[in-house]
């Protein structure tokens, strides 16, 4: 199983909008960075565990878990002249951009602050926490995703 993080701007898709999605569960999409895309393509797997992660926000912080519940396919906003995510070099039989869709596992306890894992010391090579690292999708080393479950109040062991 690999770990992930999904970065969401705290005021415009905060974990409460998809605890309160039927099943608690949503697609990812609208995600247009080539690197992102590969990783949510190639490498995220069905029942993979990512950190829900509130951006843009004060404070930026780890809200909660999601699980990869359905693997990369091709992203439908790419092809909708009307939406904002709307790629016109974009074809159906050669589709550019993927989405994967995640289902809220656990709320954590208690948010964990950039802040936070910056200050703890042993987070120093999480991309979250280097400087310019700017992709709304990102890997998680297992160590650092069980010690920030942890710090958020769960038991890695029981998701």
């Amino acid at each position: 199983m690999a770990c992930w993080l999904f970065k969401s701007e705290g005021d415009v898709y905060p974990i409460d909008a998809l605890a309160a999605e039927k099943g608690r569960r949503t697609c990812w999409d609208g995600v247009r960075n080539y690197q992102a895309r590969n990783m949510m393509r190639d490498e995220m797997k069905k029942g993979d565990l990512a950190l829900f992660y509130h951006s843009r926000s004060e404070p930026m912080a780890i809200m909660g878990v999601v699980e990869i519940v359905a693997e990369g396919y091709p992203d439908p906003s790419q092809f909708d002249p009307k939406s904002p995510y709307h790629d016109p070099k974009a074809e159906p039989a050669t589709p550019r951009w993927f989405m994967v869709d995640i289902a809220l596992r656990a709320r954590l306890k208690r948010p964990v602050t950039l802040a936070e894992l910056k200050e703890a010391g042993g987070f120093e090579d999480m991309p979250l926490t280097q400087k310019g690292s700017r992709l709304s999708v990102q890997p998680v080393a297992k160590k650092h995703f069980e010690a920030i479950v942890r710090l958020g109040g769960l038991d890695p062991r029981k998701l």
